[in-house]
């Protein structure tokens, strides 16, 4: 059987105006082309569709039945094509989102609801993942994109989101507590507590360029992944440490974040460029509004 979706809707239009010469006008056909489709229609079937005489046109008690059925397949082919336009404009199907756990706290709520609220029909699924795996999650494919801080690896593309001052972050009572600003060298003489050193190499040795540039090798008595079990570390009085300001987004007490003098961190959505679609293209839309009016940086 070839029977053709174009001929299905022939079919309705002749059953629906009740004649072929109307039905041709309004499918802007000649009724001859018209007539020699339900022709092709009926001999795929095997049935008479229509009645034909000098009184009109008549649907048969075969094309009574057969026009729900008809009318039933071309809804659904049409719910087919919206289906697969909006896929192509990535408004449904699936983004898997990675957020770096010291931006987690602050940047994932607007991101996720804002998505929500303007693709409704997109899945989402987020992972709060360190720095390695949110990396290496890009590469191989689990994710779709990810929010994290540079410097990354080459073959990963970013866009920068926010930018934000760095900060020395000191136990409360501690003597440069009340400082308005800070430059790195007044620290050169305290206890630090820094992340593992094989936690993420880029950032480590962005970190030793930066320590040298303000002359001294910092004192580190601890290490600890993550901003929250480096702030427990300062509160507790074991060293001083440097996180970008929203870090305090995780709000831990005994704690003071004091501005380093010229220091900034970014924040970057990044994405494989080599595996580009249209729902990440959207999601990059949607980063780049929220970051333009400024409900990124609302960390407290």
């Amino acid at each position: 059987m070839s029977m053709e979706l174009r001929q299905l809707r022939y079919f309705v239009a002749v059953a629906e105006h009740l004649g072929f010469g109307r039905a041709a006008k309004h499918l802007h056909l000649a009724q001859q082309s018209l007539s020699q489709q339900i022709g092709a229609l009926e001999r795929d079937l095997g049935v008479r569709l229509f009645d034909r005489d000098t009184r009109g046109t008549r649907l048969t008690d075969a094309g009574r039945v057969f026009l729900p059925e008809a009318r039933a397949v071309l809804a659904r082919a049409d719910a087919a094509a919206a289906v697969a336009r909006r896929a192509g404009r990535g408004e449904i199907g699936r983004l898997d989102l990675a957020f770096l756990t010291s931006t987690a706290n602050y940047m994932l709520p607007p991101v996720v609801k804002a998505l929500r609220e303007r693709f409704p029909g997109l899945e989402l699924t987020t992972h709060n993942v360190p720095i390695d795996e949110l990396v290496a999650g890009l590469r191989d494919g689990r994710f779709d994109a990810g929010f994290t801080r540079p410097p990354l690896v080459p073959d990963l593309a970013t866009r920068v989101l926010t930018t934000e001052p760095v900060c020395a972050v000191l136990p409360t009572g501690h003597p440069l507590a009340g400082r308005a600003e800070l430059r790195l060298a007044d620290l050169a003489d305290e206890d630090w507590v820094l992340s593992p050193r094989g936690s993420w190499p880029p950032w480590h040795d962005k970190y030793d360029r930066d320590f040298a540039a303000a002359g001294f090798t910092p004192r580190v008595v601890q290490r600890a992944d993550g901003a929250a079990n480096l702030l427990g570390l300062v509160a507790a009085g074991v060293g001083v440490t440097r996180l970008a300001r929203s870090a305090n987004s995780i709000r831990r007490g005994g704690v003071v974040f004091v501005p380093l003098a010229g220091d900034r961190a970014d924040t970057v959505v990044a994405w494989p460029p080599d595996r580009d679609g249209p729902a990440r293209r959207n999601l990059l839309d949607v980063a780049a509004d929220l970051a333009a009016t400024g409900d990124l940086t609302r960390w407290g």
